[in-house]
C-alpha cells in the first residue's frame, strides 16, 4: 500500500535552518534591534519568490482548475511549503515581538486559511493559490526594501538603495494589491455567493476566505498608503531644504 509523507516538518526545518544561520551568522554584525527582522526577511527570501513560480506551476498543470476543484497533491505540497513558513514566522514574532498584536494575527488568519483548504475541505486551492500569488509576487523587492530600510541609518549605500527601491516597489506593491487583489477577490466571492461551491466548501469557511482576505488588503492598502504619505512627506522636505540654500 503506497504512503504519502506529509512535507509539513520538512519544509519546517528548513525555513528555521535558514532563520538561525541568518540570524546567528548571516547578521550576527548587525544592530540586536534589527537582526531579527533581518531574519525575517531571510526566510521571506526563501519563500516568497519560490512560492510564487510554485504555485503557478501548480494551478497551470491542472487541467480541472477552478474555484471549487480538488486540490491536487501538487498543490497541497505547495500550501504546505506555506503554512511552514507562516508557522516559522509566527514563531518569530511571538519570540521576538509578542505585543506585535497586528502581525501575530495576520499570521494566525494566513494560516486558517491555508490550513483549512489543506487539511479540512481539500477543496479551493487554485483559489488560494492565486491569493499568495498576488501576495508574494512583490515579495523580494519589499525584503530587498525592507533590509535597506533598517540600515539607512547608519549605512549610506542603504540609505540609497532604500531611496532608489522605494518608489518602484511602491507603485508595483499598490497596482497588486489595490487592483488585482481586490478584482479577483470579487470573482472569487461571485463564484462562492452563487453557489458554486456548496457541495464541497461549507458557507461559512468560504465566508470566512473571503472576510479573512479582504480584511488583508485593506489593511495592505492602509499601508502602502500611510508609506506613499511619507515619500511624499520626505521628497518635499528634501526640496525645501535646498531651495533654502
Amino acid at each position: 500500500m503506497e504512503t504519502h509523507l506529509n512535507p509539513l516538518p520538512f519544509f519546517f526545518s528548513i525555513f528555521f535552518t535558514i532563520y538561525i544561520i541568518a540570524y546567528f551568522f548571516l547578521f550576527r554584525n548587525w544592530s540586536p534591534k534589527i537582526r531579527p527582522e533581518a531574519s525575517s526577511c531571510a526566510i521571506s527570501f526563501a519563500h516568497g519568490t519560490p512560492a510564487v513560480f510554485l504555485a503557478s506551476g501548480a494551478i497551470f498543470a491542472d487541467a480541472g482548475r477552478g474555484f471549487a476543484s480538488p486540490n491536487t497533491d501538487l498543490q497541497n505540497s505547495v500550501l504546505d511549503y506555506s503554512i511552514a513558513y507562516f508557522l516559522m514566522d509566527l514563531l518569530h514574532y511571538l519570540v521576538f515581538f509578542p505585543a506585535d498584536v497586528l502581525f501575530i494575527a495576520h499570521h494566525l488568519v494566513t494560516l486558517f486559511v491555508f490550513f483549512t483548504c489543506r487539511y479540512v475541505v481539500s477543496h479551493g486551492a487554485y483559489a488560494i493559490l492565486v491569493l499568495l500569488i498576488l501576495a508574494e509576487i512583490t515579495s523580494f523587492c519589499q525584503n530587498a526594501w525592507t533590509l535597506a530600510r533598517a540600515r539607512r541609518g547608519d549605512v549610506e549605500f542603504a540609505g540609497r538603495v532604500c531611496d532608489l527601491l522605494s518608489p518602484p516597489f511602491y507603485v508595483l506593491y499598490s497596482i497588486v494589491r489595490g487592483f488585482f487583489g481586490p478584482y479577483f477577490l470579487y470573482k472569487m466571492g461571485e463564484f462562492y455567493v452563487n453557489g458554486g461551491a456548496e457541495s464541497v466548501i461549507p458557507k461559512w469557511l468560504w465566508i470566512s476566505w473571503i472576510f479573512v482576505v479582504a480584511t488583508a488588503i485593506s489593511v495592505s492598502i492602509l499601508w502602502i498608503m500611510n508609506l506613499w504619505i511619507e515619500l511624499y512627506r520626505e521628497r518635499s522636505s528634501k526640496m525645501e531644504k535646498k531651495k533654502g540654500r
